[in-house]
């Protein structure tokens, strides 16, 4: 299992990156371990708002069906379009080409109440116990 000290993640397992003005958003290489294979990705609209916490997309692997939800709240600013075509990228790069949004943030002090790559190790661990 990898935990990228570069990102920062929520309970929900998703995790998010600044990039210049903009957070990247995905799932964590744990949600995509427990989803398995994954299917199709379901994606919001370029230009629309969510507050954070507000469910963004879906996830769908050949086991279930997760709802992905924002980490900070602001307007999507960019949606992973290649995922329509190859969904499994979340599985193989999860924090790379397996990308899901980039987000405006609204509140830039939502990022820094995320977990850190460690602290998200330790909650993973209680959830497998």
């Amino acid at each position: 299992m990898t935990f990228d000290d570069k990102v920062k993640y929520q309970e929900s397992h998703e995790w998010a990156r600044k990039d210049g003005d903009a957070i990247v958003v995905g799932i964590s290489d744990y949600a995509q371990d427990s989803l398995g294979d994954v299917v199709y990705v379901e994606l919001p609209d370029v230009g629309s708002t969510r507050k954070k916490g507000d469910p963004f997309g879906v996830v769908e692997s050949v086991k279930a069906a997760s709802d992905v939800y924002m980490p900070v709240g602001g307007e999507i600013v960019e949606v992973n379009k290649e995922l329509a075509d190859n969904p499994g990228t979340v599985n193989e790069d999860p924090f790379g080409s397996g990308w899901l949004i980039k987000i405006t943030p609204s509140d830039a002090g939502e990022y820094d109440s995320l977990m850190s790559a460690s602290d998200y190790q330790e909650y993973t661990k209680g959830l497998d116990e």
